[in-house]
């Protein structure tokens, strides 16, 4: 491509910056937007002041992968230190080891079952009068039984969601391991790690590229668009069209900051798996780093909520209704021949940060090679 295109993007987190970066590159002038007063969105970090400890201000974020590029892509701009995600739960007043695996089903059940010992046993708790799971508690309780889907699944998915198991899908337990081993490592890609020095350091550097402008503190609106060739727009799907017909669902999370001198609870991360305990987890950031020592400690408390007007939303619902208000919009946004929405809030998908940079890099090679061809950027957009 030769024509240099002026490009206004929509976001100054991963999925802006991949995209304003490649296409800079490709010697288009690029400007990004971002009503923040910060690069990286979400995965924005920052030190501690009085501990020196690197918080993850909205909520931990691990990077984990099997996409090598993707991996490659972001070790240019930041070392990934080793880390390995390990999570504890609490429930009925003991500590177990998530995801759910040999060492949580002998403990729960106060036996000394072998692997294969373990899988038969558990094959009997399961209800096998459930042939086709509908609903989250359907498919918990078909693969597990009542006693686990109870202390692991249902209480802390109903604080998560707002909602009782039985209006989930079935799909979202499918996401969930069930290992009967004894590894506690909560993921299973090839690639895991932290930024030695940060996310926003990462995608500070990302966006340090000839031909990117980046505007903080700065809201993009739509009559803004004219004055470009192409927008990429990571903002809110329903929110570019001024919710005409109504808000999409999302969930968000309140986050009680607290500090403790030394350990307070020797993990990254504690889940409450008892609807009696209202928070889902507390997290413990000094641990997201083991590589640095720190005798201070910087804590959160979250619990979830519906999101309003004014919060920050986080998991998108998905469900029936917003499938319906989900379907209206997207049939808008293919309509934009110059408009191309993207990442988790432009698609309305909950996205791993390796996923979010595989389509950012994605997209930008579409934009690339098609000369901005309207269907082919239309037909990018995920439903």
């Amino acid at each position: 491509m030769t024509d240099k295109h002026r490009i206004a993007i929509v976001g100054a987190g991963l999925s802006g910056a991949v995209i304003g970066r490649e296409l800079a590159l490709a010697g288009h002038q690029v400007e990004i937007f971002d009503t923040r007063s910060h690069v990286a969105g979400n995965c924005y970090t920052e030190r501690d002041a009085e501990t020196g400890v690197m918080v993850h201000i909205y909520g931990p974020h691990i990077f984990h992968t099997d996409d090598g590029e993707v991996w490659d892509y972001v070790n240019r701009f930041q070392r990934f230190m080793p880390y390995t995600h390990r999570v504890k739960t609490t429930s009925g007043g003991q500590v177990y080891s998530m995801p759910v695996n040999l060492h949580t089903i002998n403990q729960f059940f106060g036996k000394t079952m072998r692997p294969d010992e373990a899988r038969t046993f558990v094959e009997t708790l399961a209800d096998r009068s459930i042939s086709e799971p509908a609903t989250f508690e359907e498919q918990a309780l078909s693969f597990v039984g009542e006693a686990l889907f109870k202390a692991f699944f249902d209480g802390y998915t109903q604080k998560q969601w707002g909602c009782p198991s039985s209006a989930l899908p079935a799909s979202i337990l499918k996401r969930l391991p069930l290992r009967f081993n004894y590894d506690d490592n909560y993921f299973f890609h090839k690639y895991q790690g932290m930024p030695e020095t940060g996310y926003t350091e990462m995608v500070a550097r990302i966006l340090d590229c000839d031909g990117v402008t980046v505007h903080l503190d700065t809201r993009f609106e739509r009559a803004m668009a004219e004055g470009f060739d192409h927008v990429f727009y990571s903002g809110p799907l329903d929110g570019y069209y001024d919710y005409e017909f109504g808000r999409l669902g999302y969930r968000t999370l309140d986050f009680e900051r607290f500090s403790h001198d030394g350990d307070y609870q020797g993990c990254a991360v504690m889940n409450y798996g008892d609807l009696a305990e209202p928070q889902t987890r507390i997290t413990e950031h000094k641990h997201f780093s083991p590589w640095e020592k720190h005798q201070g400690s910087v804590l959160y408390r979250e619990t979830s909520r519906a999101c309003g007007p004014d919060d920050i939303p986080y998991y998108p619902i998905r469900l029936v209704e917003e499938q319906a208000l989900l379907e209206q919009y997207v049939a808008r946004a293919r309509n934009e021949a110059a408009v191309t929405f993207v990442g988790r809030l432009g698609t309305y998908r909950y996205l791993d940060m390796d996923v979010t940079i595989r389509e950012a890099l994605d997209t930008a090679r579409l934009y690339l090679a098609t000369k901005a061809d309207g269907s082919a950027m239309r037909a990018f957009l995920h439903a």
